[in-house]
């Protein structure tokens, strides 16, 4: 076994790989960019060297640089993690040539499975299951949507050299598929730096089905079960499960040796994972060969959970030169296990990803790293690579943690991950935990009816939800602003007077104060009255310290807008919205339990930039608490204007200054986090100004153009 390796990576599968060297007695070495000097990978290596720039091409894909490292620091190996070096072959190859051991397969096998046209051709020479396809080398545009329209619509056009989602699109006719394909062709480059496409029949209903297979350097294959991975946006899972829903164990022991035939045609060594697409049929499924992932899998820990192997301990054994630890009869699979990547990104508006900080960062009691080998089923593992208060930067994946349950049924397993994902809690950006509750609550994912279209099918259930009703919102923000006004003066004045005293306390009148939010894009004003704080009333309705108000909501539409700015409507709603009595304690100002309705409810809440928001075992949602003051005299947004949703790079202007645009039209693309997004006209209008430049740096917010409403004169 190696003294010490280097890991060629950040977040959370560095971490993942510290974890298991550290109990295996092996010394590490982190390496860092200006991004992650106090990252949490960082932290936990015994050693950390800085490498570079935040963007990627200054810091983590300088392969010499870190093989300059770790022979600097004695390291014998370099673990590449997944993503950046993890396939690439030159990089491989370079460890080799350096003496140093790249703990993954050789250069060979890289080459050889990471080109999708290459790998094509290896798997029908092994009698491995293609599904129908152009994976050659002519790249003329014309002879490529020629080859499509004989294949049939739909069709998948793939980056050859992609992987994770990226540079792929789907193509549902003759007309699109020009476009289709420059786009990818764009992202390919980005991503890849090879814009080298294949197309492929779009498979009717398919899974996303793939095999983890280990090979060492003596000739011992296994694999190591399934994983379904069919629910995906944007091409990249989301949720992953071993084992695969309705598999049975013929078609498991089919795909098993269809994997192993595809590792053994290129001798491969070390972990790694076949992926295939199958196809449902009323007569049944089949699988197809997709491509083989020469690496770790963001998804390995739900096959750990099942067979009880440390994935990462493997692949330092086989590095070393040594056996395969069990045979494939010693292998089997124990209870069920799921995995919910957690992401910065924002479900209702097309995923795009976020940054930002994690204002705050809590998690459900969980292991970290625990591979599981009981029958108890009682496991809950957090994978991540961030702390409270770090920061998402656009500089790398929005992933910011993983969440895993094991348990002895799919059952089991769902109702664990549910309420796991209730109990996380986090606050200052955009994230898909409420999304990730709401998948797995449709009842295609319960049922396991699975394919790669299940969220666009289930799309009414999962997108622009509200869980939590307006009195719980209303009630909640209110509760901790008292609670966070009591705190604020217990901390400030020690004065006994009623003056210091965050109560209902009036010299003459009754008591009555309003609170103005918006919910939804509408307005509304709250008013309570009768407040009666326990620490200032012998009653005995409040024996149990618990205090009341009577509240009124009420619509307002004469507040801000859902920007902030004032609104332009003059008239006011009497109509009462709710009218009731509660009655509460707050320990702090985040926990918080209501009488409400006649009914208990335990909620916690943050507020982040005057959004408040609500946790409890329902659901979580937020609602704007304004500070009406802090907005006097704030201007409107100017009319036309158009701000870019993310932080990124501007791609290209699909239009010129005069141009005139109907709404929906495509204006800009903006590349953030290797994916591309496509802005649209809000209105109907008239260029008015471009702001950037093709190639131009961009923040979140930034105008890029504006669109004069009025249509010029012909």
């Amino acid at each position: 076994m190696f003294s010490k390796i280097l890991i060629a990576n950040r977040g959370e599968i560095a971490c993942r790989v510290a974890a298991t060297a550290k109990r295996l007695g092996v010394r590490t070495v982190a390496v860092y960019s200006d991004a992650d000097q106090y990252a949490k990978h960082v932290a936990v290596c015994d050693e950390a060297v800085y490498l570079g720039g935040s963007a990627p091409k200054d810091s983590y894909l300088k392969g010499d640089a870190i093989i300059a490292i770790a022979k600097e620091r004695g390291a014998e190996a370099i673990h590449p993690g997944y993503g950046f070096l993890s396939e690439n072959a030159d990089f491989a190859e370079a460890c080799q040539d350096a003496g140093l051991i790249f703990i993954g397969p050789s250069s060979v096998a890289i080459r050889a499975m990471g080109g999708k046209s290459e790998s094509k051709r290896l798997m029908e020479a092994a009698n491995v299951p293609l599904i129908p396809g152009y994976h050659g080398d002519n790249q003329d545009s014309d002879f490529l949507k020629a080859q499509a329209d004989a294949i049939g619509y739909p069709v998948l056009i793939k980056a050859s050299a992609g992987g994770g989602g990226k540079g792929m699109r789907i193509v549902e006719d003759s007309k699109n598929f020009t476009d289709l394909l420059e786009s990818c062709r764009r992202e390919a480059i980005t991503s890849f730096g090879n814009d080298q496409v294949l197309i492929e029949k779009y498979a009717l209903k398919p899974r996303h089905i793939e095999i983890q297979v280990f090979g060492d350097s003596h000739g011992n294959y296994v694999h190591l079960f399934e994983r379904d991975c069919s629910v995906q946006r944007r091409h990249q899972k989301v949720l992953e499960e071993a084992p695969a829903p309705d598999v049975d164990e013929s078609m498991r022991a089919a795909m098993g040796r269809a994997a192993i035939d595809a590792a053994r045609a290129v001798d491969y060594v070390g972990a790694g994972t076949v992926e295939f697409i199958v196809e449902q049929r009323d007569t049944g499924m089949s699988f197809y060969f997709m491509e083989m992932n020469t690496r770790l899998q963001v998804e390995h820990p739900v096959t750990e959970a099942i067979t009880g192997v440390d994935l990462v301990e493997w692949q330092l054994l086989v590095a070393a030169g040594q056996k395969l630890p069990k045979s494939q009869d010693q292998l089997k699979i124990n209870g069920h296990a799921i995995e919910a990547r957690i992401c910065a990104e924002n479900p209702d508006n097309d995923f795009l990803p976020a940054t930002g900080t994690l204002f705050t960062y809590q998690k459900p009691t969980h292991s970290t790293f625990t591979i599981s080998t009981n029958d108890q089923g009682n496991d809950v593992r957090i994978d991540d690579g961030v702390r409270e208060g770090d920061v998402i930067s656009p500089f790398y994946d929005s992933m910011i943690a993983k969440l895993i349950v094991h348990a002895p049924t799919r059952a089991q397993a769902l109702a664990k991950l549910d309420r796991a994902l209730a109990l996380t809690r986090i606050v200052g950006l955009p994230n898909n935990v409420a999304f990730l509750r709401y998948v797995i609550n449709t009842d295609s994912f319960s049922q396991a009816n699975l394919d790669t279209a299940l969220i666009a099918r289930e799309a009414d259930e999962l997108f622009n939800q509200h869980p939590l009703n307006l009195s719980t919102l209303v009630t909640t923000a209110v509760v901790q602003q008292l609670a966070s006004e009591t705190d604020n003066i217990s901390l400030n004045n020690n004065a006994n007077d009623p003056f210091s005293q965050a109560s209902a306390f009036r010299a003459y009148s009754d008591y009555s104060r309003p609170f103005s939010l918006i919910f939804n894009e509408q307005n509304y004003l709250a008013y309570i009255s009768d407040w009666h704080n326990a620490s200032n009333t012998k009653s005995q309705k409040n024996a149990d310290n618990s205090q009341y108000f009577s509240l009124t909501i009420k619509k307002d539409t004469n507040g801000l807008d859902a920007d902030n700015s004032k609104s332009s409507t003059v008239e006011k709603s009497d109509e009462c919205l709710y009218n009731a009595q509660v009655s509460y304690h707050s320990d702090d100002a985040h926990n918080h339990t209501l009488w409400l309705d006649d009914a208990r409810i335990k909620a916690q809440s943050w507020t982040h930039n005057e959004t408040v928001y609500v946790f409890t075992d329902t659901g979580r949602d937020q609602i704007k608490l304004i500070d009406v003051m802090a907005h006097v005299g704030g201007d409107t947004a100017a009319v036309g204007s158009l701000k870019s949703p993310m932080p990124g790079q501007v791609i290209a202007f699909k239009v010129a200054v005069g141009d005139s645009v109907k709404q929906g039209e495509a204006l800009a693309v903006i590349e953030a986090m290797k994916i591309e997004h496509t802005i649209t006209a809000p209105t109907d209008g008239v260029v008015a100004e471009l702001l950037f430049s093709a190639g131009d740096l961009v923040a979140d917010g930034d105008e890029l153009l504006r669109i004069d409403s009025e249509t010029s004169e012909a």
